[in-house]
């Protein structure tokens, strides 16, 4: 009979379970346009318009019908929309099938899902890590 005993009886508070890491995630919404550049060390989520780079320690993702008009800096890269840059990614890029990459991709691992289209170059291996020195005059014959 301890309910009505006058005793009180110590209840130990649930225990609340947080997010050690450091990691942080920022979403572009679908009805938002981002005219200038993102820097995060965390995760990047665009569902909306991005016109500019992206810069993120840890990941991109890039939702089925968002835009891109940048480059993409980050470890991995999940491409689902459309991107007109390139892409440099120390880990890995993934292409899903609803994706349309306008630039190239410097990468040690990618993974193209059938329908996904790149039309740009792709370096990979020892290649990825050399840095490209374009001469000033092939921007201009190229426009």
């Amino acid at each position: 009979m301890a309910i009505f005993s006058g005793s009180q009886r110590e209840t130990a508070a649930p225990e609340v379970r947080r997010r050690n890491d450091s990691t942080s995630l920022s979403i572009v919404s679908k009805d938002l346009t981002v005219v200038g550049d993102l820097s995060t060390a965390g995760v990047v989520k665009v569902e909306g318009t991005v016109e500019g780079t992206i810069r993120a320690g840890s990941q991109i993702l890039i939702a089925p019908g968002a835009v891109i008009r940048g480059d993409l800096h980050t470890a991995e890269a999940v491409i689902g929309g459309e991107v007109f840059g390139t892409v440099h990614a120390t880990d890995r890029v993934e292409v899903q099938a609803t994706a349309v990459l306008k630039g190239d991709v410097v990468t040690p691992r990618i993974a193209i899902l059938e329908g996904g289209k790149i039309n740009g170059e792709v370096r990979m291996g020892a290649e990825a890590s050399e840095p490209v020195i374009e001469e000033p005059w092939a921007a201009q014959t190229r426009e």
